[in-house]
């Protein structure tokens, strides 16, 4: 029996388009493919793992035998963000993509929002969050007006300079928002984005906070937590799933962070799931088009991910995955539509089985309930049977 699974997001870490990519304008995007020509990709463990045996991954072909068992994942929901995907994993496939504002938001979205926080607004339209502060920011520190934008995600964001509108005062303003952004407008995530510095110096802060659309239906999560076992959120996962089904929750900065907090948990005896989201990879290289960033930040979690391996117990699984692409090389600086690589390691699991394609990024949610011996509905087929010892 298992007792304690390390599920880690590699968040963006997609490893090639999927078949429909090009109708979210996504034709050609191979996340793993970018950063693989990167003289800063090193990645041993992974590839001992087996990444370079994943179906369709051709960028550096291997013929050893894996440690892992290893399969590629599709997207079966309609959209390719953080908050579908992340869903998508825990087990539900959401049909209907979540609503977009490619023209901003509409006007009496905005006129509510600025009649219950008191304040004027900049921007409403799509935007990059550097230049952005860039372009706004000035104005935001002469008028008080919070910058509110969007992106090609599901996304209300909403940006203030933490000496002109303090913390507390943003996240209040962002959970106006959330409670505004039901029904047709319902977002997938409401975005605070605190800043600080001067013009034209200025840096967005730790303090980022996701006030999430609560998933329409029980989870992997739900269904741990309600057996009485241990679910553990890293990073974004309690703000991904609003809170709904984690019995403890850890807050990180960036990637560092999380796998320090990984390793730690690794020593602690605890029974069920510790659910892992690194968005370094996505929000600061993928968005940003940053390759060499992304090679190095896959470089060094690799290193990191070679200090975890032998912390795992006898009864232990650590699966690795992702929840769409960012390929960091195409002139787009959005999420791409791609499959997304999984990796299943443990004393459990048998080495070296191909899963070839999964059909749903659901069967990680299903198989993570077996596993653990739970009962629980998800959108996803289980995969444990086929790779246990």
């Amino acid at each position: 029996m298992v007792k304690r699974v390390f599920l880690i997001v590699l968040d963006s870490f997609g490893i090639g388009e999927l078949p429909d990519a090009a109708q979210y304008g996504d034709a050609g995007s191979n996340t793993l493919g970018a950063i693989c020509a990167s003289p800063a990709f090193d990645t041993p463990n992974l590839r001992q793992l087996g990444l370079f045996h994943i179906d369709g991954v051709s960028s550096q072909q291997d013929r050893s035998l894996p440690a892992a068992s290893f399969a590629r994942m599709a997207e079966r929901s309609r959209g390719k963000d953080t908050t579908i995907g992340h869903w998508e994993i825990a087990g539900i496939v959401s049909e209907k993509p979540l609503p977009t504002y490619p023209e901003g938001f509409p006007p009496e979205v905005i006129r509510e929002f600025c009649r219950r926080t008191g304040r004027e607004i900049l921007c409403n339209r799509p935007y990059s969050g550097t230049q952005l502060l860039y372009d706004y920011g000035r104005q935001h520190m002469e008028t008080g007006a919070l910058i509110v934008y969007t992106s090609a995600d599901s996304v209300f964001q909403v940006a203030a300079h933490e000496d002109i509108v303090p913390v507390p005062e943003l996240y209040r303003y962002c959970e106006i928002a959330r409670e505004l952004l039901q029904g047709e407008h319902g977002v997938g995530r409401v975005i605070a984005r605190p800043f600080k510095g001067s013009w034209p110096d200025f840096v967005r802060t730790s303090a980022r906070h996701d006030f999430s659309l609560t998933p329409p239906a029980p989870t992997m999560l739900d269904a741990l937590s309600s057996a009485g076992l241990d679910t553990i959120g890293v990073g974004k996962i309690y703000d991904i799933f609003a809170g709904k089904g984690i019995s403890e929750t850890y807050k990180t900065a960036n990637n560092d962070e999380g796998m320090q907090r990984t390793l730690k948990l690794a020593g602690k005896d605890f029974h069920g799931l510790a659910f892992v989201n690194l968005v370094d990879f996505d929000m600061v290289f993928g968005h940003r088009n940053n390759v060499e960033g992304y090679a190095d930040a896959a470089t060094r979690f690799d290193r990191q991910l070679g200090e975890l391996l032998p912390l795992l117990r006898e009864d232990d699984v650590l699966i690795l995955t992702a929840d769409h692409g960012c390929d960091p090389a195409t002139p787009s600086t959005d999420h791409s539509r791609e499959y997304t690589p999984m990796l299943a390691f443990g004393a459990p699991v048998r080495h070296g089985v191909n899963l070839g394609t999964r059909q749903s990024f659901a069967d990680i949610g299903a198989t993570v309930l077996e596993m653990l011996g739970v009962q629980g509905e998800t959108a996803g087929e289980s995969f444990w049977p086929l790779i246990r010892r």
